[in-house]
């Protein structure tokens, strides 16, 4: 399928459009020159607005443009929506955290607005506290609870083992549990989505290099794939050893020869062993050896590009590129992306993604 423009006209306008409050201003949108927005696995998504600061005043003469504090102010809420400015999409909501003031000296001085996403209350506050019967999905439902947020959860039902919470924040404690159950959290508009890797699918994105894809640096690694991954533990109600071995459990999305393939056939066989996790059940062990395993086998073939600006691009978008070769043509997951633009090159989407397979023969 050849990739399709994020906007079917010739020439369109592409200035990010700002909303402080839920509100646009004439000033925000004058005065506004550059925008990068990064998002990431695991939610806390960040947001840096330049902006010029000197504004002509009613009388002929210049001022700062910001300094009476009546539009840009600490802690107000900011909404960012990408795209044809006629039917934009949202890409950020958050508050602002921070404010910078640069005086270059051979330029007009410059305001940089720094905000943060809702998981910025999250990550403030940390405690020790241990966790007995409960699961992931009830960990995620307080957490949204507490940041007045919509939970959107899929699977993670499952009682876990007694958890240990130590000098951690609510967010990191989950965030932790995740990666090791092989989940992924993000913020959508005023929901938490919350689901395991194997679920997650904000979209698909066709990409075609010398079209939509300005350019790409991929690479294929051995150094960290595996043939198999083994967890051990001890289960103290059983009052017997726990373990288990994985050759992987869910490495889509693309298609082609995976990392362990290509290892076995030009090494030979490989074994991980998880030593810094202790299981307590079996059904732990397989889940931790599942998500180790995976979490290596997706990082076989890693890309870095960027592209037309495409609010489409997000944390867990499949990404469709061609004109790469057979063997680097192919479906990839998206880890990272970054939402820039300014007054010289535009928007431009920078993104990081990855595949458990290279492709070929």
């Amino acid at each position: 399928m050849p990739e399709r423009a994020p906007n079917q006209l010739a020439v369109y306008n592409a200035t990010p459009t700002v909303r402080v409050d839920t509100q646009e201003h004439e000033k925000i949108n004058e005065l506004l020159i550059g925008m990068e927005m990064i998002e990431q696995q695991g939610g806390m998504s960040a947001l840096e607005l330049r902006f010029s600061n000197i504004a002509s005043d009613p009388g002929g003469g210049a001022d700062y443009a910001f300094e009476d504090e009546r539009i840009l102010k600490l802690n107000a809420k900011l909404g960012l929506y990408a795209g044809d400015r006629n039917a934009p999409q949202e890409i950020f909501q958050g508050r602002i955290t921070g404010m910078e003031a640069h005086f270059p000296g051979t330029a007009p001085a410059e305001l940089v607005v720094l905000a943060e996403d809702v998981f910025q209350q999250a990550r403030m506050a940390r405690r020790t506290k241990t966790h007995e019967n409960v699961s992931i999905s009830d960990l995620a439902r307080d957490l949204a609870s507490q940041l007045g947020l919509r939970p959107v959860i899929t699977g993670f039902t499952e009682q876990l083992p007694t958890q240990m919470q130590l000098n951690e924040s609510d967010l990191a404690f989950l965030r932790r549990l995740l990666v090791r159950y092989d989940g992924d959290m993000q913020v959508v508009g005023n929901e938490m989505h919350v689901s395991p890797r194997a679920n997650v699918r904000r979209g698909v994105v066709e990409l075609s290099l010398h079209g939509q894809l300005k350019c790409a640096r991929v690479i294929v690694d051995l150094v960290h794939q595996v043939t198999e991954v083994t967890v051990s533990g001890w289960d103290a109600a059983q009052g017997k050893r726990v373990s288990a071995a994985s050759e992987g459990a869910n490495s889509q999305p693309g298609s082609g020869r995976s990392g362990a393939e290509v290892l076995r056939t030009a090494i030979g066989e490989r074994s991980e062993h998880v030593g810094h996790l202790a299981a307590t059940t079996a059904i732990e062990a397989q889940a931790m050896a599942d998500a180790a395993f995976d979490s290596r086998a997706r990082r076989f073939v890693c890309v870095e590009g960027t592209s037309q600006g495409n609010p489409a691009l997000r944390v867990g978008t499949h990404v469709t590129l061609s004109g790469l070769g057979s063997r680097f043509d192919n479906t990839y997951y998206l880890t990272r992306a970054c939402h820039r633009f300014d007054v010289a090159r535009g928007y431009e989407t920078d993104f990081e993604a990855e595949s458990a397979y290279w492709g070929g023969a």
